[in-house]
């Protein structure tokens, strides 16, 4: 049985270099929750795939995404609140996050325990922001990948995803969320 005692997932989600883990460290610090980073749930395969610029395919994104499906939902049992930072670029993907929810039925976006934030930005920013902490070796995705995940964002309206600009500093971006959260909006305004 649901109750608004419940936990939640606020899962940040972008492209490589918008900011995800920072953002998602700083707001489970806020939260006084913890805050999972997709990456770590990646297999050494994958890992090495985009290391040499090779975009993943469905069937290398399916069984991390399970993976990361299976960690929220016994979090979310046990009414824990998370911070995820992953990519979840297509629908299909927040689809198999949404299912943690136990209590989740496809299209209900507003009552489901799994929120999305959307870190947007222009290729030019990102691509120097990745740029940046590929050279300080910060980061296992090469530069050459980013357009690839371009091409597969998808963020429709109907989803309710908040969506925050990442020119903004990270406290704003944070506190937005804050306000978001603590106001319990559904994701419908964005900033």
């Amino acid at each position: 049985m649901s109750s608004n005692n419940d936990g939640k997932v606020i899962v940040i989600m972008g492209v490589s270099g918008a900011g995800k883990s920072t953002i998602g460290k700083m707001l489970g610090t806020a939260l006084s929750c913890d805050f999972l980073d997709a990456d770590d749930f990646h297999s050494l395969l994958n890992r090495e795939k985009m290391r040499k610029g090779i975009a993943l395919s469905d069937e290398d994104r399916m069984p991390w995404l399970r993976k990361i499906q299976e960690s929220l939902r016994e979090r979310l049992v046990h009414g824990q609140t998370v911070v995820l930072a992953c990519s979840s670029l297509r629908k299909q993907y927040r689809e198999i996050l949404r299912g943690s929810d136990p209590d989740y039925k496809p299209g209900s976006y507003s009552s489901c325990k799994v929120k999305f934030v959307l870190l947007e930005g222009n290729a030019e920013v990102i691509a120097a922001r990745l740029q940046k902490r590929a050279s300080e070796g910060e980061h296992f995705m090469p530069l050459t990948l980013l357009q690839s995940q371009f091409d597969l964002l998808q963020a429709d309206d109907c989803e309710k995803i908040f969506k925050v600009s990442v020119v903004l500093s990270p406290e704003v971006i944070v506190n937005s969320i804050l306000e978001m959260v603590t106001n319990d909006l559904n994701f419908q305004e964005d900033i």
